[in-house]
């Protein structure tokens, strides 16, 4: 006689139905950069109720640190709303370093340019891969003109984004340690963008160059604790905080220093006020929208207003004015 089971161990054909549904789901993953994209997707939809809004009148204004210069009409408005003086701009999708020459000097109480060399351009590319220092030549004539500020934005190390592949060189590669020497040579600030999965090396260039004062784009992205060790072990290090402000980033909600849609976290506040001398702000603009633009202004204003007085005057102005002696 075959032996009975009790109902709770019968497999009927719905649990069956539900329980084939959750294997399916398992080895079905999202194609690549389809999570990126939806969730850059849903943050654009978010944020379309408020798009309307104007900027405050009284907000703080900023030297900003972190701009990618795409619309020169749509930043000089923003920077009107916003009370903003100045801004350091780097190319972007629609502009060169010949673009921002141009702009600068038709505009120079406004445009701080930087020059750049950076892997996301192709063309730029192939002399990285094959460490051609003929690159080094051509930034080089670029900083003889005497127009550029500084160097950057250098994407050493970057993760992909829409429209740029990853770059993932070694901060010690030969075209790197090349621009180094060249911004001591000429004194300047330079820009670079360095993932921390290239954190070593990073900070072997800092220790390599400690003449050469180097702005971390976004900070790497790194938690507080390394942001802390980071700045007490190399005084040429300043941390850069565009997008850190932003409510939410369309790769990673981690990159943000908020603890909510307003506050920043205690201890980051505690850090910045302690190294105040150290820490600059940007909105990271590409002026794909102004609303967007917007959004990123405010939230910048946002932090600034959680400062000290004597905070806020050296974040929002002084330490990039040093840096740039003006």
């Amino acid at each position: 006689m075959a032996e009975a089971y009790p109902p709770s161990m019968l497999v009927t054909p719905a649990t069956a139905v539900w329980v084939l549904s959750c294997l399916f789901a398992l080895v079905i993953t999202e194609p690549a950069g389809a999570q990126e994209r939806r969730r850059a997707k849903q943050l654009r939809q978010r944020r379309a109720a408020p798009a309307t809004r104007p900027l405050q009148p009284g907000a703080p204004g900023f030297f900003d640190a972190h701009v990618h210069l795409n619309d020169p009409q749509m930043q000089l408005r923003l920077m009107a709303e916003a009370g903003n003086t100045r801004a350091v701009v780097f190319w972007g999708a629609r502009s060169t370093n010949e673009l921002l020459v141009k702009l600068a000097k038709e505009h120079p109480e406004r445009f701080v340019p930087f020059a750049s060399v950076s892997p996301e351009r192709q063309r730029y590319r192939r002399d990285w891969e094959a460490a051609d220092r003929k690159i080094l030549d051509i930034l080089a004539e670029q900083l003889r003109t005497g127009v550029f500020r500084g160097i950057g934005e250098i994407s050493v190390a970057h993760y992909p984004a829409t429209g740029f592949p990853e770059a993932d060189f070694d901060p010690m590669h030969p075209i790197m340690r090349g621009i180094m020497e060249l911004a001591q040579k000429h004194e300047l600030p330079i820009n670079i963008h360095c993932e921390i999965t290239r954190l070593r090396e990073f900070e072997q260039l800092l220790r390599a160059y400690p003449k050469v004062a180097v702005i971390w784009a976004h900070g790497g992205y790194t938690p507080y604790f390394l942001a802390k060790r980071l700045l007490s072990d190399h005084p040429n290090l300043y941390y850069e905080l565009s997008t850190r402000t932003w409510t939410d980033h369309p790769r990673s909600p981690d990159y943000t220093i908020l603890k909510n849609e307003t506050d920043v976290w205690p201890r980051w506040l505690s850090l910045i006020e302690d190294r105040a001398d150290r820490f600059l702000i940007g909105t990271d603009a590409s002026h794909h929208d102004i609303d967007r633009e917007r959004e990123k202004i405010r939230s910048v204003q946002n932090l600034l207003e959680q400062l000290s007085e004597e905070a806020r005057k050296k974040v929002a102005f002084a330490n990039l004015e040093r840096l740039l002696d003006s």
